[in-house]
């Protein structure tokens, strides 16, 4: 059967499962507002507003959870392809819903399936991809999950102008398994992980993947195989210890790692990303102003921007930035609502919100540091925030810790989505101020614990972690492995020279942690 082969085609097709993320947001945060669907399910106050856009949430959680035992076991192409059968039932039961209980149901299951494609897409594009592109190839499904937010808000938009009555939600939450088909369609000419299969044992089938993905065939390809010593490195040092279980993510030479991949997704979900993408449209009703689609189309611009530059910049360095601006304009909403803006019983007849900014000028204001923040969440932490998760654990854990690190993310984006429509009710710009000083805490805790994996191959990063080397100043570590086997090919030398570097690779890294 043909094999695609190209890297950009396949993060293409794979990051569909982030798209499916994104279709679940835009299916509630552009009906939330619109008299088909409130008429439909009686106005739901703002504690079942919550638990229903929660409910995806906490389906996702359970799937993430579940999904590193699930991809260790099958591949991370077939639990890809289980996802995508999944995401087709829930997309199924929700277009069909009768009640609030049955959409519940249906958001449950099609987070099930977010939940295995946000951890494991990562993981599989992460594997497939060479070091110096991995970062635009795994942030390239925090691109989908923009594209897929933006697709559906306009398809939701198109359906509620358009269409009368329930169909109006109907189709739009039906369309949302057409994507799905796409990508289970696609997996089928996917090539499987080459770190899944040499942890099988199967090295034959390795060889032949790199050289397919990285040298079109050339089995003799001196950077196929420095990956593929690298590898075998790798699966000889997991095999050389003890079998993989949960808790062995939070053992000694393995907690700062899990730490690190998990409280990334937290600090994500806390920088307030929820407030701007589920609930926007209640922060434009409260400053007045009705038309919210310019967001997702800032959120999409920003993250295709930086993509083809992500990995020229450190991780860091993108980290802090995002988490300081990001800072500045929570406090600044909360300042601009505060000062100009007043109590209300109801916005629109809308019950949920109780507080209303009447200045035009400030309600403006309000609006553009709003864009300001999507922007630079788009910049920074909508990308970074995957990235960095699925590179810090080494291969024996990584389908489980990135798992673990999704799990994190859907868990407190249950807890976001469910809190901040009451938030809007009972306190109102106050909201912000909570938001802004999970931010400031942020920025202390990366500075701190956050090493630099930019620019170095997944193998390196491990020795980073082991030589326990503070993380304001790993970024003076770097990745001399490409490097030395391109000195290799250039002297002619080619096989002894790439098996003599892999050999010096983690003394090299020795060396220079007594440097730093």
């Amino acid at each position: 059967m043909y094999t695609i082969s190209n890297i950009y085609v396949l993060a293409a097709f794979g990051t569909i499962g982030g798209a499916l993320f994104g279709f679940d947001v835009s299916s509630m945060s552009a009906w939330i507002g619109q008299e088909q669907y409130l008429d439909y399910f009686n106005h739901p106050d703002s504690n079942l507003q919550g638990g229903i856009t929660a409910s995806m949430s906490g389906g996702s959680f359970l799937g993430a959870l579940a999904a590193g035992f699930i991809c260790d076991a099958v591949g991370r192409r077939r639990s890809l392809m289980l996802a995508s059968v999944i995401w087709i039932i829930g997309a199924a039961i929700q277009c069909s819903s009768q009640n609030v209980a049955q959409l519940i149901i249906g958001r449950l299951v099609s987070g099930l399936a977010v939940g295995i494609t946000s951890s494991q897409v990562c993981v599989y594009l992460a594997e497939l991809a060479p070091a110096r592109i991995r970062g635009r190839i795994v942030g390239i499904q925090q691109w989908a999950i923009e594209w897929g937010i933006l697709i559906m808000f306009l398809i939701a938009y198109g359906c509620a102008k358009g269409v009368s009555g329930p169909s109006a939600f109907r189709i739009a939450w039906g369309i949302q398994g057409i994507p799905a088909f796409i990508l289970l369609g696609s997996l089928f000419f996917f090539p499987e992980s080459p770190r899944w299969l040499g942890s099988k044992g199967r090295w034959q089938e390795v060889e032949n993947t790199l050289a397919l993905l990285h040298a079109k065939g050339n089995l003799d390809d001196p950077a196929v195989q420095a990956e593929l010593l690298e590898i075998r490195e790798a699966v000889a040092a997991s095999q050389n210890t003890e079998g993989v279980t949960f808790f062995g993510l939070f053992g000694k030479n393995m907690w700062r790692r899990t730490m690190c991949g998990t409280t990334v997704q937290m600090w994500q979900q806390l920088l307030g990303g929820n407030v701007a993408m589920y609930y926007i449209v209640y922060v434009f009703e409260m400053a007045g102003l009705g038309d919210q689609t310019l967001t997702s189309v800032i959120f999409l611009v920003t993250t295709g921007v930086i993509l083809p530059y992500i990995d020229k910049i450190p991780r860091r360095l993108l980290l802090l930035t995002g988490s300081i601006v990001c800072c500045i304009c929570h406090f600044t909403i909360a300042g601009l609502m505060a000062s100009y803006g007043h109590h209300v019983d109801s916005i629109n007849g809308n019950t949920i919100l109780r507080w209303q900014v009447d200045d035009n000028t400030a309600a403006k204001g309000i609006i553009a540091v709003s864009y300001i923040f999507v922007g630079f969440y788009g910049f920074t932490w909508a990308p970074c925030g995957w990235i960095y998760s699925s590179e810090v654990f080494p291969l024996k854990y990584r389908a489980q810790g990135v798992g673990l690190s999704a799990a994190t993310n859907w868990i407190f984006n249950f807890a976001l989505a469910y809190f901040v429509a009451p938030a809007f009710t009972n306190i109102q710009w106050k909201t912000y101020i909570i938001f802004g000083v999970f931010c400031f805490a942020m920025t202390f805790h990366i500075f701190l614990s956050y090493p630099e994996t930019h620019g170095k191959t997944l193998e390196e990063i491990d020795v980073l972690f082991e030589a326990k080397i503070p993380p304001w100043k790993s970024n003076q570590v770097k990745s001399r492995f490409g490097e030395k086997v391109e000195t290799a090919v250039r002297k002619g030398s080619i096989t002894e020279h790439v098996e003599n570097e892999a050999d010096k690779k983690s003394s090299d890294f020795a060396v220079q942690k007594e440097t730093v």
